[in-house]
This record gives structure tokens, C-alpha cells and sequence, in this order.
């Protein structure tokens, strides 16, 4: 198979059979424990200068997403607009760190963005059931990455996985990212299809091997999207595969997340797992859109004393 893998890891990915054996070694997950570790770090008491400073974080980790059939250049145009300047009524309101769009609406998101660092993220490779073939696939990103897409969201084919064809799933994740060039890869696993704990850990050093400079929890289609415990073990998984390869790996939750209150616990999960190297958004995101609306919404309370009207942010 052909191999991205660290210099420390090269011979797992050497044939599907190191490869399986790898990562059916890895240490099984103690549900229970990973639960109730995700939940007490949920209970942290975050005081208000600190909560004011978090919330500026999450804003500038907010892939600010749109992702639907009825998306429009305008649309896609005002969502631009918003990353840019989430808070037009006060300019120290931190960007956003990405608008995400389908492939043909990239060129509309950077124009829209243009000169301000906001990046523009693309989802691709038949996003979001992946159902389709690699030559399709790979069509989808170079497409992406033409249009001048800053990042690339993928999907692994679930059904590959889940049978077992984890040199299949490596392969093809190899295969994109050499297509994307120099724009980042994010890999997103579908967390709510994968069933286990243990799969889960299995996908998330499966991309990280295959060069993912992103893992993903979920593309938001789904019943189940990011959790709190998915993330943790996500965030256990790359600060581990760190420490073995030397390389840094971001991990992106996305779907569900909707109010601060949320957006902190995830930040403390950050911080009390994978690290404060973690803590930018260069290494870590949400794949969002209401939630924006939210944390612009608490900045004010914290800055004023008192909640804003419903017309004080835009509706997505």
C-alpha cells in the first residue's frame, strides 16, 4: 500500500494485514470510564473573564457552515459576510476561522471573504454518504481545490470500514489528500455510523496515518453527531499519535453544537486533554451554524449585562 504514515509508524501501513493488526491492537475503550470523564469535565466552572475569553475562542474556531440543496450565491455571499464581521456593531468581534460550502459555491465564498483570512472550507468526495466511486471522488476535490478552497472536508466510505476493509478506507484517504496538494485535509469519520468506541479509535488513527491534517467527528446529516465523548477520545487519539510520530493532527466536532455553554465544555475538553497546543484554531474547530449566533449573542450579555433582542443576529 502506498504510505504518508511517520517514519515511527511506516511499517503499519506496509499491507492491510499490519494494518488490521495495528489498529485491532489498539486499547479497547472503557465506555463507562470515557463517559464519565467527558461528563465531569463538562462540570468546570468557568468564571467571567475566562468565560470571555472562551467564547472569543470558540468564535474563532467556527467553521461557519452551509450545507443544503437551496444554498444561493447570496447566500453563500451573506454567510461570507458574517464570517468576516460576525458582529458588524463591533469590530473587535474575533472572524470566524472558515466558511464551509459545497464545491461550486467555493469561488462565491472566496470572493465574499476576500483579504480577510478567513478560509473557505469544501466539503467533498460525495459528501455526505461518500456513495460514489474514487474517480468521481477525487473529480469532487480537485474541483474544490480549483476553485480555490482553502481546506477540504472528506468522508471515508462507512461501509468500507465497517467491513472490515481498512486498506480500502486508507487508500482512498492517501488518494485524496494527494489530490488537495497543499490544502489541508479534514477526515470526516460519520462518529454517529461507526457504532463503537472502539471504531472510532480505530478511524481516527486510521486517517491520522493516512495523513489527515484534520479528523472530524460527523458531516451533520446524521441522528448522532459530536459528543463530548467522541471528542475526548478524538483528542486522546491525536495527542497520543503526537506523542509517538512527532506530528500534529486537529480535531473538528461538528453537528449539535448550538449554545456557549456547549462550545466551553468542548474548549475544556481541549484543554484538559490533548493540551493548550491545541487551543488555536489552526488545531481545532466546530463545524457549525447556529451556534455563531449564540456565542455573538452571550459576548453581549457579558460586555452589556443584558441579553439582546431576537433581531440582533442574523438568523442562518
Amino acid at each position: 500500500m502506498p504510505t504518508t504514515a511517520p517514519h515511527a509508524l511506516a511499517d503499519v501501513t506496509a499491507s492491510d494485514s499490519t494494518l488490521r493488526s495495528f489498529l485491532h491492537g489498539l486499547p479497547g475503550v472503557d465506555a463507562v470510564g470515557l463517559e464519565a470523564r467527558a461528563a465531569s469535565l463538562g462540570t468546570r466552572s468557568i468564571k467571567t473573564t475566562a468565560k470571555a475569553y472562551a467564547i472569543d475562542l470558540a468564535i474563532s474556531m467556527v467553521d461557519l457552515t452551509t450545507l443544503e440543496g437551496a444554498d444561493t450565491p447570496g447566500k453563500v455571499r451573506a454567510l461570507g459576510a458574517k464570517a468576516v464581521h460576525p458582529d458588524p456593531t463591533d469590530r473587535t468581534t474575533p472572524a470566524t476561522a472558515a466558511v464551509c460550502v459545497y464545491p461550486d459555491m467555493v469561488a462565491t465564498a472566496k470572493e465574499a471573504v476576500a483579504g480577510s483570512g478567513v478560509k473557505v472550507a469544501s466539503v467533498a468526495t460525495a459528501f455526505p454518504a461518500g456513495r460514489a466511486a474514487l474517480a468521481v471522488k477525487l473529480a469532487d476535490v480537485r474541483d474544490a481545490v480549483a476553485a480555490g478552497a482553502d481546506e477540504i472536508d472528506m468522508v471515508i466510505d462507512r461501509g468500507a470500514f465497517l467491513a472490515g476493509k481498512y486498506g480500502k478506507v486508507y487508500e482512498e484517504i492517501v488518494a485524496v489528500k494527494e489530490a488537495s496538494g497543499a490544502t489541508r485535509l479534514k477526515v470526516i469519520f460519520e462518529t454517529g455510523e461507526l457504532s463503537t468506541y472502539d471504531n472510532i479509535r480505530r478511524a481516527s488513527w486510521l486517517g491520522m496515518l493516512a495523513g489527515a491534517d484534520f479528523i472530524k467527528t460527523s458531516t451533520g446529516k446524521v441522528a448522532v453527531n459530536a459528543t463530548p465523548a467522541n471528542t475526548l477520545l478524538m483528542l486522546e487519539a491525536v495527542r497520543d499519535f503526537r506523542a509517538q510520530t512527532g506530528v500534529q493532527v486537529g480535531v473538528k466536532p461538528a453537528g449539535g453544537i448550538r449554545t456557549s455553554k456547549d462550545a466551553i465544555k468542548f474548549l475544556v475538553l481541549v484543554n484538559e486533554t490533548a493540551g493548550t497546543d491545541w487551543l488555536d484554531n489552526h488545531w481545532f474547530r466546530f463545524g457549525a451554524s447556529s451556534l455563531l449566533n449564540d456565542l455573538l449573542m452571550q459576548r453581549q450579555k457579558l460586555a452589556t449585562g443584558r441579553y439582546s433582542g431576537p433581531d440582533y443576529v442574523t438568523v442562518d
